[in-house]
């Protein structure tokens, strides 16, 4: 049977050489040439399953231009890969997020996409990693904790035996034994000891270079590289803070929004560089408020937040409007060739916090309020009603 179904196999496949030098042949090909293309039907089906899909990825990145530039988002690979995420379902939760803001207001901001990517994506500081490191720093204290407890009862010991070996000593007597005893226990005492010092020594440097990258990590997790301001994470955590001790203490407590008029044509216009120092810039004119009672943040993007402890909504409402105000009447230039640029604004939304269910309510307020400033001509500020 296995000698009968090779030569069929062999046969078959001569038969096919032949057809297939025949083929050649009517084409106008050479005998001798061998063939370097599948068969005419699979290359049919593999052409046409390659046409679909680069015509397939030809419509998603049209489809992400289109979205980039319906919104007048940056093109950006952050901006980018948020519209992949929204637009093919690959992300679940930044297209839930997605939905929601276009539901409520129809268009997102470069700071939107910013801030929910910060949300969605893991950051390379995350709270699991400084709750290891704080473990480590747990770990290494009570390494210390065993080790003086070692040496203590170490010392103990030794000094137990050294007191049974004094007895053995007498006036007029061959002390030699005992005395060789003695040197032994201190000897060993003493090699206990250098070695308790050389852990407590490896321990303090491991705790030490634990405790700067642990005040490190906290740094990069709450500041914003870029202005050097509190980021959005820090500031929820004030917000947290700031809305229990208004309570307790019967204060008034507003949250602004504050976001760059027209920021997209300051980076198209002088560049992303001259962009980022007028980030700076209008970090700092915001930042000469901030104090105890007052806390200024980069939320994301172009947008900046500050909380007011004390201070009504139509008080931080003024006080807002005087930094938009300063900022207004600037001449800035461009640094890098001395040319005067368009004046730089910022448009503005200011909500009482204690008047809704919760901060993010708030929050949301705020926000509204800031996007009917932008509606109604930029360069101003908005006071959000009360239970809006």
């Amino acid at each position: 049977m296995t000698g009968a179904s090779s030569s069929n196999a062999n046969a078959q496949h001569g038969l096919t050489d032949r057809l297939a030098r025949w083929a050649r042949g009517l084409s106008g090909k050479a005998d001798t040439e061998e063939p370097d293309e599948p068969p005419e039907p699979q290359r049919a089906r593999s052409g046409s399953a390659n046409n679909r899909e680069i015509t397939r990825r030809r419509k998603l990145y049209e489809d992400i231009g289109d979205f980039l530039f319906a919104h007048d988002l940056d093109l950006t690979p952050l901006n980018f890969g948020v519209a992949h995420d929204y637009l093919t379902g690959a992300h679940i939760g930044v297209e839930k997020a997605v939905k929601a803001v276009l539901t409520e207001r129809g268009k997102i901001t470069n700071g939107w996409v910013e801030s929910v990517a910060a949300e969605q994506r893991a950051d390379e500081i995350t709270p699991e990693a400084l709750a290891t490191m704080l473990d480590k720093v747990e770990e290494n204290l009570a390494q210390v904790t065993g080790l003086m407890t070692e040496s203590r009862n170490s010392a103990k010991d030794y000094g137990a035996a050294l007191q049974e070996e004094v007895k053995g000593l007498s006036a007029g007597a061959d002390n030699q034994p005992v005395l060789t005893r003695l040197v032994a226990l201190t000897r060993s005492m003493v090699e206990k000891t250098r070695q308790v010092e050389t852990q407590l020594r490896d321990n303090q440097k491991q705790t030490q270079l634990l405790k700067s990258n642990l005040d490190s990590a906290r740094r990069a997790a709450e500041h914003d590289h870029l202005t050097g301001l509190p980021n959005r994470r820090a500031f929820e955590g004030v917000l947290r803070d700031e809305l229990k001790l208004a309570q307790e203490q019967g204060q008034a407590l507003a949250v602004a929004f504050c976001d760059i008029d027209h920021f997209k044509l300051i980076n198209d216009t002088h560049g992303h560089d001259t962009g980022d120092r007028v980030l700076k810039f209008v970090a700092g004119l915001l930042s000469r408020a901030s104090n105890d009672q007052c806390h200024v943040a980069r939320h994301g993007g172009e947008e900046f937040v500050m909380l007011f402890r004390g201070k009504t909504a139509p008080e931080a409402c003024e006080a807002v409007d005087g930094v938009r105000h300063d900022l207004s009447t600037r001449s800035l230039v461009n640094r890098s060739n001395g040319e005067r640029m368009e004046r730089v604004s910022f448009s503005a939304g200011v909500a009482n916090v204690l008047a809704y269910e919760d901060a993010r309510a708030a929050l949301k307020a705020a926000d509204r309020a800031l996007y009917l400033a932008k509606e109604h001509g930029r360069n101003r500020v908005y006071l959000a009603a009360e239970g809006d």
